[in-house]
Parts: structure tokens; C-alpha cells; sequence
């Protein structure tokens, strides 16, 4: 059995791999689960799987409906460093990630990791510390796991990333009304179901450019060979294009549980009923479409953050997470998402090679810089 620790149990990622957890429950032990201040679901996951490690926000109220069951109250980079814990699932939003995911990794742990900022962020730092102890990490985002599945077996020479995007819920929306739209909308992925940020994320397409970034840092391809494409029937998860012109496309239904499955039986892979099986003829047809750059101006801001390196995907990444944050309480509008991340990368200074603190440091600047921007 694998000794597994989740972080951000209560999440989108974090039920969905308890799902697979459920699907096979002879092959896995829950050592540990991570969440926020979601305690009423997170308090039937303890009764449920009785880890014995659990965290959550400190303050949150009804504490005391955590059933008492033998666990203790861990933090989770301390979580993710138990010996009998084999592979770490960050399914965590932002930068919360991002020292349990260094600690799982100096622990020599099996990283399957959803949480993109956090390679965003800090690829130069994370992906040192994974070489260094020689961990590799295991892509769960449907893209990155589609093309880290196309190269398997492969000998890297990697001409091209055809990079697969649904275009969102606004692909075909008139552009001068793209700042009028309310969160309902946003929130009304046409594919996917996913947590409120990356939703958003989707929406505005900065996922999409994050997706560039991590994948250059996961699969060493230059930004410049990493090219997007609309997609709208999200079956076509991303394709590789090889030395000898060969292209291979990994395709499935959308649906989360596979990478995360496959994240987690790594090498192998496991026969699952409960999941959706592909229906080519139901599908009728896959089509494609360039991007309308002028519809996604995060995907551009994200494009030349990560070319620029540095400093710069950090700040793209906190000023994103709080920009995305005020939209989702109100405080502004769609339309302004972009203009406040822009504005913060322009004032940033970067450091061209950053520490982990230099990283940290930008993070923090830019969420308080974003933040200045909404009192302003």
C-alpha cells in the first residue's frame, strides 16, 4: 500500500483523488489530510479514512466537529516528511503549496503536484531541489500530464508543445463586453469543474500561460517551441511534437480523476470502471483554432513574464492570486484583473536568479502592490 498525505483534501483535487483513493482501497493509506477551513467535509474525510495527521486553518469555528479518532494536529510541511508517507498530492491553491511541496521533496517523497504556482513561481528553486534529490515530479494538471505521458518512452528530442486551451466561457463573447462580466459567468467553465480560482484562472486564460511556464520548467522545452491552441472540446489534453515530425496527442474525456490517477499509480497503470470511457463517435469531431490574443490579455502578460524569468513569473503569480481574489469578493471587475496584475509587473524590479527569499519577497511585494492599486 502507498502511504499517501493529501494537501487540500477538501478542494476540487483533494475529493477527487479521494475518489480514486475509494476506487482502490487496497492500494493506498491516507496518512495525512490538509485543508482550509472547510471542517465539515473535512471532519467526515477523517471519519472516513482516519489519517493520522490532519490540518486546517487555526481559528476556524466548529473545530471540535473533527471526529477525535487518533489523528494529530500536524502542519503540513512536517506532514508531508512522515516516513511512512510515499507520495504527497499538493492540490493546494497558490502559494501555500510551496514550502510543503520543497519539504516533500528534500524528504525524497513522490510529488504529485496540481499546484502550478508553485512552479511558477519558483521553477528555478524546485526543480534544483528535485534533481538534487533525485525526486521526479508527477504533473497533474490534465496539460502537463498529457505531454509528460507523450514524451514517456521517448528521447526528449522535443521540436514542439501543442498546448491545448478551451478557450473558456467567453471564446466567443464580443470583446467590449468582456469587462461587464459577473462572476456567475466566469464561474461557468463550459468543460471542466474546477475550484473558484483556477475557474477564474481559466476564464481570463492565465492558466493557460502558467501552463507555458510550468511546462518549460517540467520538460526543459523553451517558451519559444511551446505554442497554444483553442480546443473546445477539451479532448485533446496537449500534443508533442518529435525531432521527425511525429506528433502524439494524448486524449481522454475531461475529467480530473484520470491524470490524477495516473499521477498516482506511476508507473503503471490501473483499470478504473467508475471513470468515463472515451466515445469518438458521440464526439463527432475535434476542432482547433488560433488564440485571439486581444480576448486574453493574462495569457500575454503570463507569456512574457515567464521570457522574461527572474523575479518576474512570481509576481505574475501573487498579483494574479490577489487580483483574482477581489474579483472574487466583489471588490472589482473582471476587466480589471488584468489591468492590476499589468500594472504590478511593470513596477516590479527583478532578480534575475532568485533564492527561495528572493521569490518569497516578490510574491509578497506584489500582493500588497495589487492591493494598493483597488485602494488607489
Amino acid at each position: 500500500m502507498k502511504g499517501l498525505v493529501i494537501l487540500g483534501s477538501t478542494g476540487s483535487i483533494g475529493r477527487q483523488t479521494l475518489d480514486i483513493v475509494r476506487a482502490f482501497p487496497d492500494r493506498f493509506r491516507v496518512m495525512g489530510l490538509a485543508a482550509g477551513s472547510n471542517l465539515e467535509l473535512l471532519a467526515k474525510q477523517v471519519q472516513e479514512f482516519s489519517p493520522k495527521a490532519v490540518y486546517y486553518a487555526k481559528g476556524t469555528a466548529n473545530e471540535d466537529a473533527i471526529p477525535r479518532n487518533g489523528w494529530r494536529f500536524t502542519p503540513m510541511e512536517e506532514m508531508v516528511q512522515d516516513p511512512m508517507a510515499d507520495v504527497v498530492m499538493v492540490g493546494t491553491v497558490g502559494r501555500a503549496g510551496l514550502h510543503p511541496t520543497l519539504a516533500a521533496i528534500n524528504a525524497r517523497k513522490s510529488v504529485a503536484l496540481a499546484n502550478k504556482e508553485v512552479i511558477v513561481m519558483a521553477g528555478n528553486v524546485v526543480m534544483a531541489q528535485a534533481q538534487r534529490n533525485g525526486v521526479e515530479i508527477l504533473p497533474v494538471d490534465s496539460e502537463p500530464s498529457a505531454m509528460w505521458q507523450c514524451m514517456r518512452g521517448e528521447d526528449r528530442e522535443v521540436l514542439r508543445i501543442l498546448l491545448t486551451a478551451s478557450g473558456g466561457p467567453f471564446r466567443d463573447r464580443p470583446l467590449h463586453t468582456l469587462d461587464s462580466v459577473t462572476q456567475e459567468e466566469a464561474l461557468n467553465h463550459p468543460t471542466w469543474r474546477m475550484g473558484r480560482k483556477i475557474t477564474i484562472d481559466s476564464a481570463t486564460l492565465m492558466n493557460k500561460g502558467m501552463e507555458v511556464i510550468e511546462a518549460n520548467w517540467l520538460f526543459g522545452v523553451p517558451i519559444s517551441r511551446i505554442e497554444v491552441v483553442v480546443h473546445p472540446q477539451s479532448i485533446i489534453h496537449s500534443m508533442v511534437e518529435f525531432a521527425d515530425g511525429s506528433v502524439k496527442a494524448q486524449m481522454g474525456p475531461p475529467d480530473m480523476r484520470f491524470p490524477i490517477q495516473f499521477a498516482l499509480s506511476y508507473p503503471q497503470r490501473w483499470v478504473n470502471q467508475e471513470l468515463p470511457k472515451f466515445k469518438p463517435v458521440e464526439i463527432g469531431k475535434l476542432t482547433f483554432e488560433a488564440m485571439d490574443m486581444r480576448r486574453y490579455p493574462c495569457f500575454r502578460l503570463a507569456i512574457e513574464a515567464g521570457q522574461k524569468g527572474g523575479t518576474y513569473p512570481a509576481v505574475l503569480a501573487g498579483a494574479d492570486e490577489a487580483a483574482v481574489g477581489m474579483f472574487l469578493s466583489q471588490q472589482i471587475s473582471f476587466g480589471e484583473i488584468p489591468k492590476i496584475v499589468e500594472s504590478t509587473l511593470s513596477a516590479h524590479k527583478s532578480v534575475q536568479y532568485p533564492s527561495l527569499e528572493d521569490v518569497l519577497d516578490a510574491d509578497a511585494w506584489a500582493r500588497e502592490y495589487a492591493a494598493r492599486q483597488m485602494a488607489d
